[in-house]
């Protein structure tokens, strides 16, 4: 079950600045207080694939026609899923090679990774390895909370990566992580995916899903 409980966004100018940046002075707890969660995630990817227009879709329900390219913006999202509060810190990363030298600060800060390619880009999707590769090194891990996003499904006639090669990645560099294919212009899975990243940064750091004690009926003996 999901419920969103809104954002902390203020009424913007414009599309890019349309969610108020999360607070540096926050303490970095990933629980704040019983069934409440706060986990800050990283969407990567290569540059235009379409990164800013999901982040934006997902925490205001808008969708970002231009493209500008990001530096490196930072929105929160207040959500619910599976009866747990979380308060989500969702970083939108730069794609383009030359802020290369930023991955490694928000790699190391992050719970869990939307890694995106888009559907009509072979080089989008070509380019996921490296990205993969690094997180793994940056953590020192070799298995990581990650979602694989397919954008740009509504471009189906341009579709350039097939489903089935999104899959056979993320058996062989992602432990199996979750893949969706959707998209940031009509929505397409976008809520759906960051759900399910909630839920694995949960099972991975322990976390269990709110169950509300039934309350138990009395009974009296004559």
């Amino acid at each position: 079950m999901t419920e969103e409980l809104g954002s902390s966004a203020a009424s913007p100018s414009s599309p890019a600045s349309a969610a108020s940046p999360a607070s540096a002075s926050q303490p970095d707890l990933h629980v704040n207080t019983p069934n409440v969660d706060r986990f800050k995630v990283a969407v990567v990817g290569s540059g235009a694939v379409g990164k800013s227009a999901i982040t934006v879709m997902y925490v205001q329900n808008q969708f970002v026609e231009c493209y500008d390219p990001t530096i490196e913006d930072s929105y929160r999202k207040h959500t619910k899923v599976d009866e747990r509060v979380c308060i989500l810190d969702v970083l939108d990363t730069a794609g383009q090679e030359e802020y290369r030298s930023l991955r490694d600060t928000y790699m190391r800060q992050a719970h869990g990774f939307f890694i995106v390619y888009s559907i009509n880009s072979k080089a989008s999707f070509d380019n996921l390895q490296d990205y993969v590769e690094s997180i793994k090194r940056v953590k020192d891990k070799d298995s990581v909370p990650f979602v694989l996003f397919g954008n740009k499904a509504d471009l189906e006639n341009e579709r350039e990566v097939e489903k089935e090669e999104g899959n056979k990645f993320v058996q062989e560099y992602m432990s199996g992580s979750p893949l969706f294919e959707g998209s940031a212009k009509t929505k397409l899975n976008v809520e759906e995916a960051f759900n399910e990243l909630i839920r694995v940064i949960r099972n991975r750091l322990g976390i269990k899903p709110f169950v509300e004690e039934k309350k138990k009926k009395k009974c009296t003996i004559l």
